[in-house]
């Protein structure tokens, strides 16, 4: 092979947009694989390499940010049921591999015509930033109400549920964010409190409600999901000593309480 053939490796994940900002990469569409070969996420899961609870949870973020839900449960059936791709998952995977072959080779071109790649790799990979929040919940900016420092922005979920978030008012100039635009509410499960009391007055702004999907108990805390319609769910982190309390089971309703400062607004490019 001679000098002029020795290219850097040029790779990089493909991800696919929706209008409302939905990023489906990799990991997801593995996963999505798996439950239509396994029709069950927890032969899903196992083939995939990850827990039961990591594929719920990636399942939870995907629905959270589609316009249609990926994944349903069926019913029925020598087996008695499972769970599966819906035809919008399915087609949704079929249109990835395809971009993905394309994507592939648009990469093996590009590497073959770019100067100065080796040099400029250490700083493309410290742009690519992901998030460590649990909770990505996609919906409409209803409202804008302006403060001296601070601005209100209310995000609508649908179904009558929205959520209020404080940022500066640099922050809102940044992002260019204007009534009618979509945007993203991030929402660490460790900053939501549970409450079976959907009447209970709390100083915190934000509060959805729905029923427990789940109550996955660790060795100090648990991890609860709050289904909220639409294929949409919220996760918090409360104590097990709480969850006790509270005597939290899967299908009771429940409501997820957070402060508006707790809340990030992102938007997709």
């Amino acid at each position: 092979m001679s000098k002029n053939d020795q290219h850097p490796a040029l790779e990089a994940g493909l991800q696919v947009r929706y209008r409302t900002g939905l990023l489906l990469a990799e990991e997801g569409i593995k996963l999505l694989e798996a439950i239509a070969a396994q029709g069950s996420i927890t032969r899903a899961a196992q083939a995939a390499g990850i827990s039961y609870r990591t594929a719920w949870e990636r399942i939870e973020a995907l629905n959270n940010l589609s316009d249609h839900a990926l994944v349903e449960r069926a019913v029925g059936g020598r087996g008695g049921g499972g769970t599966r791709l819906t035809e919008y998952g399915a087609q949704l995977v079929q249109v990835f591999r395809e971009l993905e072959q394309e994507h592939r080779r648009f990469l093996a071109g590009l590497a073959r015509r770019i100067h100065g790649l080796e040099t400029m790799m250490p700083m493309l990979e410290r742009l690519h930033l992901q998030t460590s929040a649990r909770n990505q919940l996609w919906g409409q900016i209803s409202a804008i109400r302006h403060g001296a420092v601070n601005a209100e922005v209310e995000l609508n979920l649908g179904q009558g549920q929205s959520i209020t978030a404080i940022i500066t008012e640099e922050s809102l100039t940044r992002l260019d964010l204007v009534q009618g635009s979509n945007a993203a509410a991030l929402i660490k499960s460790s900053s939501i409190v549970i409450t079976t009391d959907a009447k209970l007055n709390l100083s915190a702004r934000n509060r959805l409600c729905g029923r427990i999907a789940r109550v996955h108990r660790g060795a100090v805390n648990s991890d609860v999901v709050i289904e909220l319609g639409q294929n949409k769910s919220i996760a918090a982190v409360i104590t097990n000593a709480s969850t006790d309390r509270l005597q939290l089971q899967a299908g009771m309703p429940a409501c997820a309480i957070f402060d508006a400062s707790s809340v990030i607004i992102g938007l997709s490019d």
